[in-house]
């Protein structure tokens, strides 16, 4: 059953500039994984600073091979540097059994 993954991240102004490469290669490097769905990247209207991915996989077994693998973590380890610290996520399911 498809997974949602919701990941937050406040970034700061004066590094979205820098953090905008950054989120079109993750989503270049998911579209290549098995289970990858979709995923878009939304900005909150209240705090400019806050971002939200939404990414839908084909099974939570599916995000957590793309979670692990290097390809991500190579990207990750730059967004959280920028950041200062490590980015929150969330995995959801549709119903109430996966």
């Amino acid at each position: 059953m498809a997974v949602k993954v919701l990941i937050k991240r406040k970034i700061q102004e004066d590094k979205a500039r820098e953090m905008i490469p950054l989120f079109r290669e993750m989503r270049t490097q998911a579209n290549k994984q098995p289970g990858y769905i979709s995923g878009e990247t939304l900005r909150s209207l209240s705090d400019p600073e806050e971002f939200l991915v939404i990414s839908t996989w084909q099974s939570s077994k599916d995000w957590e091979n793309w979670l692990k693998s290097s390809e991500r973590n190579d990207v990750q380890k730059k967004i959280d540097q920028l950041l200062g610290g490590k980015t929150q996520f969330e995995i959801y399911h549709y119903g109430f059994a996966e």
